[in-house]
């Protein structure tokens, strides 16, 4: 009785476990997050998952979760990713994608702070200073924009994105990523 009595707690115990352990498993994407459903309803499902996805650490993946939401429309959700990821330690890598992603929107008075305390701690950031100085001149910063492509220039004067990105620039062309 004792030797049952072990061996169904034993039992019991490796379901609990294992049950456990699928549980901790990441969330992976199923066809029930955006089959039969409204693309806003889809993308919200799919996106929440992304976060769960990117984790804590993970500020990249959660920008570009970010970037979704706010270029798809919803704004304050994406504007919620950011402000929680620049609240906490940050790199500054991730100020400089999410001024991306305002520029990318359009809201130049919301990049331009971000680009200008990224460019401050960076000041050796040759593509950088090109793909900056582009959204100067694109705003019709044309001082701001050339002394920044000096800078780049100075610093890597034979990179043909850096040059690429000042020459669309006068285009009227947006620095790509």
């Amino acid at each position: 009785m004792k030797l049952h009595l072990t061996a169904a707690a034993a039992a019991l115990l490796f379901v609990a476990g294992t049950g456990i352990g699928h549980g901790a498993k990441k969330q992976q994407p199923s066809a029930t997050a955006y089959h039969q459903k409204a693309p806003e309803d889809a993308a919200k499902a799919l996106l929440e998952l992304a976060l769960v996805q990117a984790g804590k650490n993970g500020s990249w993946e959660r920008i570009g979760a970010g970037r979704v939401y706010y270029l798809g429309g919803l704004k304050a959700q994406g504007q919620a990713v950011f402000d929680a990821i620049l609240s906490g330690k940050h790199e500054d890598s991730d100020v400089y994608r999410i001024a991306r992603v305002y520029a990318e929107a359009g809201e130049w008075a919301k990049a331009k702070p971000l680009f200008d305390r990224f460019i401050a701690g960076n000041r050796d950031d040759a593509k950088a200073h090109a793909e900056i100085g582009a959204h100067y001149l694109l705003q019709g910063d044309r001082a701001t924009a050339e002394r920044m492509f000096d800078r780049a220039f100075e610093l890597e004067n034979d990179n043909p994105w850096i040059t690429e990105y000042v020459a669309g620039a006068y285009l009227g062309v947006k620095p790509q990523e």
